[in-house]
């Protein structure tokens, strides 16, 4: 064993490959693709023995292909975050109908935020809805003792087990033991069986095979060993937090006075919560904390806490036996009120009288991320109290409720005066020198004066050509849903023309069925394609269109224009957005048919390439007409307002030399043009495999395009 600093993500990775897994298979998505990628390093340096990775062409072929592997006895890893597992959900609800043989986890990362999500979707809730088990770990360490329980549970009832990190637990770091070599478990083959067979008369014998072990399994969260996962701490006035039930030496039990404050979490909050507890424990020591009389308190009222780390099924026994004798609960978790939910239905099944307070209630965050600081607040409101920084003249016995808030006011007037400018909004962007802003600009310059269009986007770094200058992304809703939205559009509004915007990776991973019904059913769009080459959004992951896999051998790139053609759409352009005449051209000659058409934009993403000698400016040229920094938008371009002409930011610039064709001065100039950028994407995949693995592997925690365009 050896102890390294890794994240959550690659923490988890080490758990699986410890636990004997064998197939590991997904699609990335912030903030979960760096699992997938610490596995196929692994298997990469020869450390991990007989397992087999890779990036599937999106979720729920990923699932189907480990459901094959499990029913042959194999231990299986399948990773996304929160909205992949919609793309899976028509694999997973049949799938926990029929079961598995072999262990199988399945890594769900959810997004409070969100930070770089649509949505705030909560898969607790997923799990409850499709009556599969799910862990919720409060620790990237605690999740590693998770997963090897969670392969266990998964084999001993043949059931699907979701683990639900959240983002700060994934990109959180620390120091981890972790072998140096891993095998993966054995499996021992397929055995024909009816059970794999999912006919009517089946699934309903299944469906109560599953209402059967649900309480089984809720009944094991509640006893050894997964109680570990529950914990359950009480707290005496002036004492420690001990476990619950206390045991009490040398005085009777009966002597210690419950408490009837109960704190419950899930997840991170469970982190958070201790966290904010200690920090109110050391106020109240110092004096800083107020009782509701007035009275300076020394100590926390007494109070229990709980972290239920296995939400689904709840396990009731264990938090029937955490509220009894309580009269207040409140609730810290994120995204939905799961726990509170299920707190207010336990509390009417066994006729309990405690209060619940939470996100219904309005006593917590109903939305977002919690925080430390936000929980102490919540803390103090549930306690009744105030915290105080007392002066350093004013004695203790002096401190009155009166006192208490006049303080509090004047720390609070203070800080709003050293806060008089609020911080400059900073909107999300295109990288410089990133292809897409010249396929939009380009598609937008094709159409002629007074012709409209609606230009239909994706998810991806392209979602950003929504901002301003380029305006070049009306709709957004799912992975896919651009090329099918933009049927819908062509249906009701037959006098514009609607275009959809998909990256290549997004092509294969959901493009492909939109594209046949737009031929099937002769749909005026146009699909634009913009191919820089990898999966830029997540962290540069390959996908079919590179031919390069997580397992070493290169296979042959699959043609995203021979695709198109096999689907039937018969005019298919092509062109460099950074060349942008070429691609007004192309955009032009696409747009003119009436029918599916395509464009098809190839320029690898700036990620991949070495940047070259920045712009130059002009200045006797310049005319001063600033159009190409109002028309690009391009962060290395700025106007220097002043001296009234436009600045490039050398340390930005990798040269990709746009703005050169929007300049109608030729006040701009490249003395070396980027040849790296102006490559077409497919030579870029002739790289060879081995350093396109090493890179891989060297990007294993690096901070992906989507967080850095949402931070």
């Amino acid at each position: 064993m050896a102890k390294e600093f890794l994240t959550g993500n690659q923490a988890f990775a080490h758990a699986a490959l410890e636990a004997g897994v064998r197939v590991c298979a997904g699609y990335p998505g912030t903030p979960s693709s760096e699992v997938i990628e610490t596995v196929a390093a692994e298997h990469v340096a020869g450390r991990a023995e007989g397992v087999h990775v890779e990036w599937s062409t999106n979720e729920k072929a990923a699932l189907e292909l480990l459901a094959g592997a499990a029913y042959a006895g194999a231990r299986t890893l399948f990773t996304c975050k929160q909205v992949g597992l919609n793309v899976a959900s028509d694999a997973l609800m049949s799938l926990n109908y029929v079961g598995v043989k072999g262990g199988m986890v399945l890594y769900v990362a959810d997004d409070p935020g969100p930070i770089s999500s649509q949505t705030e979707q909560d898969t607790r809730r997923f799990a409850s809805f499709a009556k599969v088990p799910v862990f919720d770990p409060a620790t990237p360490e605690q999740g590693c003792e998770m997963m090897a329980a969670a392969y266990e549970l998964s084999e001993q009832y043949g059931t699907p087990v979701i683990m639900r990190p959240t983002t700060r637990i994934c990109h959180a770091s620390t120091f981890v033991e972790i072998k140096d070599h891993t095998t993966a478990k054995e499996a021992d083959g397929f055995k024909k069986d009816s059970r794999w067979v999912i006919f009517p008369k089946r699934a309903y014998e299944a469906h109560g095979e599953i209402n059967t072990r649900l309480p089984l399994i809720a009944s094991d969260f509640s006893k050894d060993p997964l109680v570990r996962f529950n914990p359950i701490f009480e707290k005496q006035p002036e004492g420690k937090l001990k476990s619950f039930p206390v045991e009490v030496e040398h005085e009777s039990q009966s002597d210690i006075q419950p408490p009837c404050l109960g704190i419950v979490a899930g997840g991170i909050s469970y982190a958070y919560m201790r966290e904010a507890l200690s920090l109110l424990e050391e106020e109240a020591a110092a004096g800083n904390l107020v009782g509701c009389n007035g009275e300076v308190l020394s100590a926390l009222p007494a109070y229990r806490i709980m972290q239920v780390g296995t939400p689904y099924p709840f396990p009731e026994q264990r938090v029937t036996e955490f509220v009894q004798g309580l009269n207040k609960v409140i609730v810290f978790e994120e995204l939905d009120y799961v726990l509170e939910d299920e707190l207010l239905k336990l509390a009417g099944r066994i006729h309990a009288s405690y209060e619940v307070q939470g996100k219904l209630s309005g006593h917590t965050n109903n939305r977002g991320e919690n925080s430390i600081d936000d929980i102490a607040e919540q803390l103090c409101n549930f306690f009744e109290v105030k915290r105080v920084k007392l002066a350093a003249d004013m004695e203790q016995s002096e401190v009155t409720e009166e006192a208490a808030e006049a303080v509090a006011g004047a720390v609070l007037n203070a800080a709003a005066e050293l806060v008089e400018v609020e911080p400059p909004a900073r909107p999300p962007l295109l990288c410089p020198g990133c292809p897409h802003r010249g396929s939009f600009y380009a598609t937008k310059a094709a159409f002629d004066r007074g012709s409209k269009g609606i230009f239909c986007g994706d998810i991806g770094c392209y979602t950003l050509g929504n901002a301003k200058p380029l305006d070049a992304v009306d709709t957004c809703l799912c992975m896919g849903a651009d090329i099918t939205i933009a049927q819908g559009f062509s249906i009701v509004e037959p006098n514009k023309k609607a275009l959809a915007f998909i990256g290549d990776s997004t092509f294969f991973a959901s493009g492909m069925t939109g594209v046949a019904n737009a031929v099937y059913n002769q749909h005026d769009i146009t699909i634009v394609v913009l191919d820089n080459a990898t999966t830029a959004m997540t962290g540069s992951q390959p996908h079919p269109g590179t031919g390069v896999t997580l397992m070493g051998p290169k296979s042959e790139p699959i043609s995203i224009e021979k695709v198109l053609r096999a689907l039937g759409v018969s005019v298919i352009t092509h062109a460099n957005p950074l060349h942008l005449d070429d691609a007004i051209k192309a955009a032009k000659e696409a747009i003119a048919y009436d029918g599916p058409s395509a464009i098809i934009y190839e320029s690898p993403c700036i990620k991949l390439i070495k940047p070259s000698k920045p712009v130059e400016v002009d200045l006797e040229a310049c005319t001063n007409c600033g159009r190409c920094v109002l028309k690009l938008g391009c962060p290395a371009l700025s106007w220097d307002a002043e001296n009234r002409h436009p600045v490039v930011d050398a340390s930005l610039c990798n040269g990709c030399g746009l703005c050169t064709y929007v300049c109608n001065d030729d006040a701009l100039m490249c003395s070396e043009l980027n040849e790296g950028a102006l490559q077409q994407p497919r030579v870029l995949q002739q790289l060879n495999t081995s350093q396109q693995l090493d890179a891989d592997a060297s990007s294993v925690g690096s901070v992906s395009c989507e967080e850095v365009n949402n931070d």
